[in-house]
Formats: C-alpha cells, sequence, structure tokens
C-alpha cells in the first residue's frame, strides 16, 4: 500500500507543478515534462497509483432529464457535465477521481465561440480539475439535437 503524503511531497517538489495543484489531486500524478508547457485547461496525462475502483461511464450529452436539448453548445456543456457528476456521485466519486474525458464535439466554430459559457460550466461542475482530455470534431451524434458528448473514466483510490 501506498504512502499518498509521501506520493504528494514527492508530487510537488516536480518542475512545473505547484504545491496546491498536487493537493488537489493527491491519488494521482500528472504528468507534466518540465521542458513542456503547461496546457491550459487539462493535463497530458497522469498516473494513478494504489488500489481503487475504476468509473467508465457512457457518453454524455446536453439533453436533459425531459430529453430537451437547449440551443446552444455552451448550455449543453453545462447539461453533460451535471449528467456526469451525477452518476460520478452515483458511484460515491466527484469530479476529484476523473481521470480522462473525451469529447464529441459537432461544429468546431460552435466550441471556439462558446470559450467563455463553457469555462464558467467548467468550474460549476468540475472546479479546478483538469484531466487529460481529447476533443474531436465529428459529423454528428445520434440524437440531431446534440452538439456534444462527453464520455468519463474516473479512479477512486480505496482509502
Amino acid at each position: 500500500m501506498c504512502n499518498r503524503t509521501s506520493e504528494v511531497r514527492s508530487f510537488q517538489s516536480r518542475p512545473g507543478m505547484t504545491p496546491q495543484e498536487n493537493l488537489e489531486n493527491q491519488f494521482m500524478l500528472i504528468l507534466q515534462p518540465a521542458e513542456w508547457s503547461k496546457p491550459r485547461g487539462f493535463s497530458h496525462g497522469v498516473a494513478v497509483d494504489g488500489p481503487g475502483r475504476w468509473i467508465v461511464l457512457a457518453g454524455q450529452t446536453g439533453g436533459d432529464e425531459e430529453g430537451k436539448y437547449q440551443p446552444d453548445l455552451a448550455g449543453q456543456v453545462g447539461v453533460a457535465l451535471r449528467r456526469i457528476i451525477k452518476l460520478l456521485g452515483e458511484a460515491g466519486a466527484g469530479p476529484e477521481h476523473i481521470v480522462r474525458l473525451t469529447w464529441y464535439l459537432t461544429s468546431r466554430s460552435e466550441y471556439e465561440a462558446a470559450g467563455a459559457g463553457i469555462g464558467a460550466a467548467w468550474r460549476e461542475t468540475l472546479g479546478r480539475n483538469f484531466p487529460p482530455s481529447t476533443l474531436l470534431y465529428i459529423e454528428g451524434l445520434v440524437d440531431v439535437r446534440a452538439k456534444v458528448e462527453i464520455e468519463v473514466t474516473a479512479f477512486v483510490p480505496t482509502t
């Protein structure tokens, strides 16, 4: 069994990482080579160590409980992220346990224009957690009203 306190201390001394960033992610080591510029809004990778439980979520779209979609991308991202948080809660997890996101988007121009709204939805749901993320632009999703679908992998360490 690993000692999380000593792991956090070793994380804190890594070039390019602040002590606060590593305290927020005590169960995973954010992979950030010193010579690489730090990405904004995601991490290049994480290493997860120790016993725990993996959670894998199907892609969540911006459709609400009644199957209605907001007309704008930022609104749909907000709904999708709230759905993700709700599902994680069902498994006893939270946004701090997310170790990977995969985004499927139907429009590059809408995504670029919705930056402020997406950032607000992120802060509201995920806070300052920036797991590895991949964004893909695709022709469409199963529900033609959907503009975004987000898949999640999370890890909850055994304490």
